[in-house]
């Protein structure tokens, strides 16, 4: 058996991308499925969705590089033809199913690999490339429309590989053709296939039915982003003698020795604050924070829920504190609530002033455990006790 491909049969490099592909395809599906299923009540369930997961990307960008090798190494080759050409009707189907199993061998991983470039998640590509995308920023809405791409494509993938399976055995068993076994180990002699028909209908019908199967997508909902978990909590509006016009509040969590970095949408700040003031407290500041509003990628309905920050029962956090002057800027000194557990904070921060504008970063490390977050989770292996907290705003002074 050659390496190349004749007209009657493939050769060996051709069957060697055709059982590889085939043996990760029936491994990447289940493991996907298996990992989409699995609880993450607690840290060894979560531990063990994670790497399921990692396995499913890791093989998945596999199938994407073996997908172009084999796509690259077939246009370069002969490919043996039909033994029904005449057959019209079959023959377009099954070049149809070709087109469709080389495209979706590609679009499949290709969009898994950016909704994880897009996430913040977890679960790690095993490659040592690939966390990231060009052209591909951190977006949740981004990373959601990909998703579905890839559940979509992923159907479509697994509806043709099926009816492919039926043709192959059919021309075996019914047909006693040599269709299936020019695609097995070995060399045999094959009979010289008939003259073959040219025709523009396959790749057509393949573009059909992959718009088809979006536009059932898009009817579906698989395009719809997930609802949050919990309802946000409309915060009312607060009167500030400092009104903020910008800012942001992000967390990071360290997740299995990783970083996951998110941030509440939600919150509101209540400011006074004199910068003449040196002698005493300068001022005060209420942040009034919206659980529910928090996005942290992929874990963000796990966050949410009853073990971590239980938004239902607990749906606000409330930092209130002094602003007091001190030799090199202002701290912050009160109380952070959250869970209805109060801590006292001392929080440092940069403040800069000009033309009644001010600009005002901090950080803070927190323990979640001080607030019983995450008590089902105490290895520090699989979530991190300490919480990052970073802040900034831009407030103006309000000129009554």
């Amino acid at each position: 058996m050659g390496l190349a491909n004749t007209n009657r049969t493939y050769g060996s490099v051709t069957k060697t991308f055709h059982w590889l592909t085939a043996l990760l395809i029936f491994t990447v599906i289940p493991l996907g499925i298996v990992a989409n299923d699995l609880p993450f009540d607690t840290s060894e369930q979560l531990a063990r969705k994670a790497w399921l997961f990692s396995l499913h990307k890791t093989l998945g960008v596999t199938i994407f590089i073996v997908s172009l090798g084999r796509i690259i190494w077939a246009v370069r080759q002969p490919r043996p033809g039909f033994l029904n050409p005449d057959n019209r009707i079959e023959t377009t189907l099954a070049k149809t199913a070709h087109w469709l199993l080389y495209g979706s061998l590609v679009m499949v991983p290709l969009a898994g690999w950016i909704t994880h470039a897009a996430s913040t998640g977890f679960s790690p590509i095993w490659w040592p490339f690939g966390q990231s995308l060009p052209f591909v920023p951190k977006d949740e809405g981004i990373a959601a429309l990909f998703a579905g791409l890839h559940l979509v494509l992923e159907r479509v993938l697994v509806v043709t590989l099926l009816l492919h399976i039926v043709g192959a055995l059919k021309h075996h068993i019914v047909g006693r053709n040599a269709t299936l076994r020019r695609m097995l180990p070995g060399t045999h002699a094959f009979p010289q296939p008939p003259r073959q028909h040219k025709s523009v209908a396959p790749p057509a019908l393949a573009v059909l039915i992959w718009a088809g199967a979006l536009l059932a997508g898009v009817a579906g909902g698989l395009f719809d982003r997930d609802a949050a978990p919990d309802p946000l909590t409309e915060l009312e509006e607060v009167k500030s003698q400092w009104a903020v016009q910008t800012g942001d509040i992000d967390i990071t969590v360290t997740l299995f020795g990783s970083p996951v970095t998110g941030r509440f949408d939600e919150w509101t700040a209540a400011i006074t604050f004199d910068p003449d003031e040196q002698d005493d407290a300068a001022g005060r500041v209420e942040v009034t924070v919206s659980i529910g509003s928090l996005v942290l990628g992929s874990v963000t309905a796990q966050a949410l829920g009853i073990d971590f920050f239980d938004a239902v029962t607990f749906p606000t956090a409330v930092f209130a504190a002094d602003i007091i002057p001190v030799p090199d800027g202002y701290v912050a000194e009160g109380g952070l609530t959250i869970r209805d557990r109060s801590i006292p904070v001392t929080l440092h921060f940069d403040l800069f002033i000009n033309d009644g504008v001010a600009e005002m970063k901090a950080d803070l490390f927190l323990d979640r455990r001080d607030f019983g977050i995450g008590d089902n989770m105490p290895d520090e292996k699989s979530l991190g006790f300490s919480v990052k907290v970073d802040a900034e705003l831009t407030a103006r002074q309000d000129a009554e």
